[in-house]
């Protein structure tokens, strides 16, 4: 099973190296938190394709091992958007949240050990529903859905 820290990391450090692209395992966690992160505008765009490229129409031919999600890096002024991804629920110890506590870091309150949140940050929840599994903390207060809060970008 591949960890959300996995991703994390990975997006982290392209940014660092300045990369244009970059390929992660096809997951629908990894897919979860990419288009939360697309949807935020810290990449310009994502494309399922093979190890090799971008390619929607081999994606289907490939086996599950060989398939990737291509995600494009977005830039501003020669510097990295995403500055930072930063884990809140680690592999030795998850963070929960119910709406209540969601809300507190919503709306510029501490929750638990959690920092609330500033301008341009973005909190990734895992929820239960299996209609809305990856979410944004504020859509996720939208919906009224607690879960496990995964990391923070911005």
């Amino acid at each position: 099973m591949v960890l959300p820290h996995n991703v994390c990391s990975h997006l982290q450090n392209a940014f660092r190296a300045r990369h244009h692209r970059i390929a992660v395992p096809h997951t629908t966690q990894n897919l979860g938190i990419l288009s939360i992160l697309l949807r935020a505008g810290f990449l310009m765009s994502l494309t399922r394709g093979t190890v090799e490229e971008p390619s929607p129409s081999l994606f289907n031919a490939v086996g599950e091992p060989e398939r990737r999600i291509w995600a494009d890096l977005k830039y501003r002024d020669e510097r990295p958007v995403l500055s930072k991804v930063e884990l809140i629920s680690k592999p030795s110890k998850s963070v929960y949240m119910d709406i209540g506590e969601i809300r507190r870091i919503c709306s510029g309150r501490r929750a638990q050990m959690i920092k609330p949140l500033r301008l341009g940050e973005i909190v990734i929840v895992r929820t239960k529903s299996h209609e809305h599994e990856w979410l944004e903390a504020r859509e996720a207060l939208e919906l009224n859905l607690g879960g496990e809060i995964i990391c923070r970008a911005r």
